[in-house]
């Protein structure tokens, strides 16, 4: 009976499902083992939920496979019938990371050094740098019961079926929030995982090395496996990469033992295993998305900024997070040390919102330019190949055609509007004509269980 039970379980696996061969099987099931120990562990020791919770409701496809909680080493193991074992360990700053093809030891040794979280005091700093927020009226024009509409349906149940679960929302207009609200469980402080959203960050990273000198965009990419004088990858820019653009194959799928799979929960070195990949176009002769590519920008971005892992694992809290207020937010690195720049970074809604802001103001933050000039206007310019104008740099947009601006993704939203995404529902949108920036994040797994778009003209029926 047990076994059939956690047949069926593995059936409705949204994430993977289990190839033919026997080999094919086994493999499969290492990923569901590793992938629950990663989750397991961040959503445990970062965003500090009960692990009971997390594993029936984030995790429930994976339930049935044993974990015990190491509260005190700060760990989680994961077993499949005895036979596969995964371990996921948590580090201060880190955040958690699968022991995959190292030892425990050599992950620890990578870097001991911890940078605060600034600013110390948040409650007592005002908005947007810290969380003291002014208790005035709402700004002119802006609908207070559309509004209040607008959030009680983005937490709303319509269908049991496909539950949306929406855990936090947070809408910014004009630099002021003007809308926030958490789910039961959920609050203020709760930082909770982005998945792709992180490549946006991964963009911002880019960016502030480009801004100090230190890369440049329109030069072959520095990656060491296409180093080869007749090697045909060794031409392929920064530029291309960031714009998902790059020629490189790499199957973006999760219904089965794809690249992207096996990438962040079967290997230890995320960015080699997609350098490893073999172009299948010529690079600008197709737009197709990538998480490889991320992983390979984030390596680059640790060669750039050179020295020693702790210099790498300090950078983006001194470069970008502690100079906008992001204190939670948390990247984490694989067990060779690279940050899992397309998936793997978690932070509360408020400082998501931050990220967001950001961009909304051009790379300025409280009179200090953070992003180079231009560098936003970079990122949401249409990658040529993209189908109607739907991608730049590491964001996802709603420009349309360049023949035609109707026929864009979003029809009911603006042109100018462009976002981070990540898998079951997370966005960070930002509509510069609106001068707005909008989080939503959730646990939609179910397809069709959210409308992004129906929720953001929700929002701006709201807004003058």
């Amino acid at each position: 009976m047990k076994r059939k039970v956690l047949l069926g379980v593995l059936i409705g696996l949204l994430i993977f499902s289990a190839g033919t061969s026997f080999a094919a099987c086994k493999n499969t099931m290492a990923l569901f083992t590793a992938y629950k120990a990663k989750r397991l562990c961040s959503d445990v020791f970062i965003s500090m939920r009960d692990p009971e919770i997390i594993q029936s409701q984030d995790l429930a496809a994976v339930r049935a496979f044993p974990a015990i909680i190491d509260y005190a080493g700060k760990a989680v193991t994961v077993t499949f019938q005895g036979k596969i074992r995964k371990r996921a360990i948590y580090r201060e700053g880190c955040g958690c990371t699968l022991v995959n093809y190292a030892t425990e030891e050599e992950v620890l040794n990578q870097a001991r050094v911890y940078v605060e979280p600034r600013p110390r005091h948040p409650q007592n700093v005002p908005w947007p740098t810290g969380d003291l927020t002014p208790k005035a009226e709402l700004p002119a024009g802006v609908d207070k019961v559309k509004l209040a509409e607008a959030m009680d349906k983005a937490f709303s149940e319509p269908d049991p079926k496909k539950p949306r679960r929406t855990r936090a929302v947070v809408v910014v207009y004009k630099g002021r929030i003007i809308a926030e609200r958490y789910a039961s469980g959920f609050s203020q402080s709760t930082p909770l995982l982005g998945w792709s959203m992180t490549k946006s960050v991964t963009n911002a990273l880019i960016g502030i090395l480009v801004g100090q000198g230190r890369l440049l965009i329109q030069e072959p990419a520095s990656v060491p496996e296409w180093s080869g004088a007749d090697d045909p990858r060794r031409s392929i820019t920064l530029d291309q990469l960031l714009r998902m653009s790059s020629g490189l194959k790499f199957i973006e799928e999760y219904t089965k033992n794809s690249d992207a799979t096996c990438m962040l929960f079967g290997t230890h070195d995320t960015a080699a295993y997609a350098a490893s990949q073999p172009l299948e176009t010529e690079p600008d002769s197709k737009w197709s998305y990538s998480s490889g590519t991320a992983n390979i920008l984030s390596r680059i971005v640790r060669g750039a900024v050179g020295g020693t892992s702790a210099d790498y694992f300090a950078f983006p809290r001194q470069a970008l997070f502690n100079r906008i207020g992001m204190r939670s937010a948390i990247m984490e690195p694989d067990a060779s040390g690279t940050f899992v720049g397309s998936s793997f970074m978690y932070a509360t809604a408020r400082d998501w919102a931050r990220f967001g802001l950001l961009y909304l103001q051009d790379g300025v933050w409280e009179g200090t330019r953070i992003l180079p000039e231009g560098w936003v206007d970079y990122s949401r310019r249409p990658t040529p190949k993209a189908p109607q104008g739907r991608y730049g740099a590491q964001f996802w947009l709603n420009a349309g055609n360049p023949s035609d601006e109707t026929k864009r993704p979003m029809p009911l939203l603006p042109t100018d509007l462009f976002f981070a995404s990540g898998f079951e529902g997370q966005s960070v949108t930002i509509i510069p004509s609106k001068k707005l920036v909008a989080v939503r994040l959730g646990l939609s797994q179910a397809k069709g269980a959210w409308n992004l778009e129906e929720f953001l003209a929700d929002v701006l029926k709201a807004i003058p």
